[in-house]
């Protein structure tokens, strides 16, 4: 008889968690684009549960050419009006507004993002042993957030950046009786 997987518990409450959570969350990725991706989702889920984004983001892809930085920030208001007409994603306008604002500021950087947002992964981080002992920030996530700031990047806190470091694989936080848990970093 073979063992059932056993998952972070908010891997096993939906289908599209399962996935999610057992392809994607906590791999580690790299290249501007995909990061910037990331990042602006993370953005849009502020205050939303992650599966309404998740559930969006074929939406979210085509409504911001498939999140090219170059090409989101050049985006005008004729672009706007459309986002905000788009049922498909969250027609926020602080969000659409900050992901448009962070293309820029993506334009404007002086090293790639992908350099600049993997220079705060931590060089040691312990896998927590429950849910209850994933932090919501770290010295870390709080360092990123300043420093995206500092750079013209808005609508990215604390929270928010230790969400991105989780699922982009800056660290591990897949609780220890998890099957994806990965040896620290």
């Amino acid at each position: 008889m073979t063992q059932p997987l056993v998952r972070c518990p908010w891997g096993d409450s939906t289908p599209d968690y399962a996935d999610y959570h057992d392809t994607e969350w906590g791999v580690e990725l790299h290249g501007d684009t995909a990061l910037f991706e990331r990042m602006c989702l993370e953005s849009f889920q502020s205050g939303l549960s992650w599966i309404t984004i998740l559930r969006k983001r074929e939406n979210f892809r085509t409504a911001f050419a498939g999140f090219v930085p170059e090409v989101v920030a050049e985006y005008g208001d004729a672009d706007f009006d459309r986002l905000m007409a788009d049922a498909g994603i969250v027609r926020n306008r602080a969000k659409i507004t900050a992901t448009i604002a962070n293309a820029r500021a993506v334009a404007d950087l002086d090293v790639p993002l992908d350099d600049l947002l993997w220079s705060f992964a931590p060089e040691h981080h312990a896998r927590p042993a429950t849910s209850q002992d994933v932090p919501a920030v770290t010295p870390e996530s709080k360092a990123m957030a300043k420093e995206l700031k500092r750079r013209g990047f808005t609508f990215l806190g604390p929270t928010t950046c230790y969400a991105l470091m989780q699922a982009t694989g800056m660290v591990d936080d897949h609780i220890a009786a998890c099957f994806r848990a990965v040896s620290a970093r």
